[in-house]
């Protein structure tokens, strides 16, 4: 999975609320117009802004908060191609990779807002094309990026009917 694009930066403790804001919890069973309010707590243009492919890079603890799945799956419909942060909620995580978002930990330090950036996620590579650097990461499990490639849990479940670990 190869993927490039322009990085949108944000600090640390992003929650789940400043993701999906809680007072449109009234769109939870339209995510694609919930989609369309994403991050705009912590940034009120970013929706407007972000194009199909770009990335979220944070700080540290991206994603903490409530176990909503409605946090990763609108950043997944706005098109960001990727969350980086140098650490994500536990549960943030796990259910990036179930609706298939990939999510990944690096020094986010050595991004910029607006750095292009092109991302290897099988091979563990991050290449800031803006600065001319690499940044590594630790590389997905197979389970993880099997997962991913499917299109998230769901689906590829119902591709394999059960785990393809390998």
């Amino acid at each position: 999975m190869k993927l490039k694009g322009k990085s949108h930066k944000f600090g640390d403790d992003i929650s789940t609320d400043l993701i999906a804001p809680g007072r449109l919890f009234h769109l939870r069973t339209n995510l694609p117009e919930l989609a369309k309010h994403v991050l705009e707590d912590a940034d009120p243009e970013f929706a407007k802004k972000v194009n199909s492919g770009d990335f979220v890079v944070a700080g540290k603890n991206f994603g903490l908060g409530s176990s909503r799945e409605h946090a990763p799956t609108i950043i997944k419909l706005a098109g960001v191609g990727a969350v980086l942060a140098q650490s994500f909620a536990r549960i943030f995580y796990r259910n990036a990779i179930n609706v298939g978002l990939p999510v990944l930990i690096c020094d986010t330090t050595k991004i910029d807002d607006g750095d292009e950036l092109e991302i290897d996620i099988e091979a563990g590579k991050i290449k800031n094309l803006t600065k001319n650097i690499d940044i590594e990461t630790p590389p997905l499990s197979k389970a993880m990026l099997n997962i991913l490639e499917d299109g998230g849990l769901v689906k590829h479940f119902k591709k394999h009917g059960d785990f393809k670990l390998d």
